[in-house]
């Protein structure tokens, strides 16, 4: 069911609570990665240009949940909003739910934003504590989920905080609108060719959705780490490469379902193998198929590549989550920029591309390719539950459209 967007509402007067996800990486005080802030722009500014109070709440990172911790002040990313949005942003103190915060919130004039500090800070907010939501929900008029990082937990701010607040206004932002109209309904009637394209370390975390989308698909690239236990449990030589010993029957199985959905499944044909798992230092060897002892594969070969990039040429639709190698490492990122290349490509010959959020949106970004790509998500973990099709309470108690 389509949900009512923040665009339905008029926030003038209103204190608006939204719920965004600023959880980015931060070195030495400073932001490395802004795209999630960037996201949230079009959101908060629909409501303070129409005379609404942003009181912004978010998690960064996995403090202890005992109280204040410096490493995790959400302090740099008021300061970097302050620059997008051109205007100040008040960041009242080390707690989001003490005196000096509902003074803050108090303190709000019509188009004025306050972020205030950590949710995780407190404990209540993994655990869905409603006495600690009660006490977010007291601070708002209007509930704007524009989170979609964190859409599939069920933490106090989704789902607690909604629940508190029935009868309010609840409704999606313009990020989670976009992320659930590419992840969820481009994905209905995919247009066809439809190729996925998926990798990283574990088989485990692709399972579900290599067994939601394989109906669905046209082909299926498979590449990164969780490769190789693939290939191990089709019985090829893997030499030293990652292979999750445990998962080999769930393998098995993809394979097994792909065959008897006539879908092609696609695994590496030739590897860049190193003897250590380093940047430098290891004898690196392209191997064509069987992988000799005491090397691993650390990315897709030429071949690969270019069988990989031929495919996704002829696509309608593509969806990528997860790079084909250790993309970090300049020896061994060649694979995830050339299918990077490859989807990019697509998108100017009229495809819909949607690459999933974490290391697939990091590459994207890194190899300056973001911009050309029908969709980047910014929620990897949610993305991923996306792609294989599990609901989202945190979206589902929000007001039908």
């Amino acid at each position: 069911m389509p949900k009512k967007t923040i665009a339905s509402v008029d926030p003038r007067g209103k204190r608006v609570l939204i719920r965004v996800d600023f959880n980015v990486p931060i070195e030495d005080g400073r932001i490395t990665d802004d795209r999630r802030i960037r996201e949230a722009i079009p959101t908060i500014k629909s409501v303070i240009d129409r005379g609404g109070r942003a009181i912004l709440v978010s998690h960064l990172g996995r403090p202890e949940g005992t109280g204040f911790e410096a490493e995790y002040s959400l302090k740099p990313c008021a300061g970097r909003l302050a620059e997008l949005l051109g205007k100040p942003v008040e960041f009242p103190s080390s707690d989001c739910t003490d005196a000096a915060s509902g003074a803050a919130v108090g303190a709000l004039k019509d188009g004025q934003v306050v972020l205030l500090e950590n949710l995780r800070f407190h404990k209540g907010e993994k655990k869905g504590d409603a006495a600690f939501a009660a006490k977010l929900a007291a601070y708002a008029d209007v509930y704007v989920n524009d989170a979609f990082g964190t859409c599939h937990r069920p933490d106090a701010s989704m789902v607690a905080v909604p629940k508190t607040l029935v009868g309010k206004p609840r409704v999606v932002g313009f990020l989670v609108e976009k992320e659930i109209k590419f992840l969820a309904d481009a994905l209905k009637k995919p247009a066809k060719p439809f190729v996925v394209v998926l990798g990283g370390a574990k088989v485990s975390d692709k399972m579900g959705a290599i067994e939601h989308l394989l109906p669905k698909a046209d082909a299926v690239l498979v590449g990164g780490a969780m490769a190789y236990t693939f290939l191990a449990a089709m019985g090829k030589k893997v030499g030293n490469s990652k292979v999750e010993t445990d998962k080999l029957a769930d393998a098995k199985r993809a394979i097994d379902l792909a065959a008897k959905l006539k879908a092609d499944l696609h695994l590496p044909t030739d590897h860049v193998c190193s003897t250590m798992f380093a940047e430098h230092g290891g004898d690196i060897e392209v191997f064509d198929e069987a992988i000799k002892d005491g090397y691993m594969g650390l990315d897709i070969g030429p071949k690969t590549q270019l069988k990989f990039a031929l495919t996704i040429g002829k696509a309608k639709t593509v969806v990528w989550n997860g790079p084909m190698g250790v993309f970090e490492w300049p020896p061994f990122a060649v694979g995830t920029r050339a299918v990077a290349n490859a989807i990019a490509e697509a998108t100017g010959k009229g495809a819909t591309t949607i690459v999933g959020g974490g290391d697939s949106a990091a590459a994207v970004e890194k190899f300056g390719l973001a911009a050309r790509m029908s969709h980047v998500s910014t929620g990897g973990g949610a993305s991923l539950e996306m792609l294989e099709g599990k609901p989202f309470e945190s979206v589902d108690l929000l007001d039908n459209a």
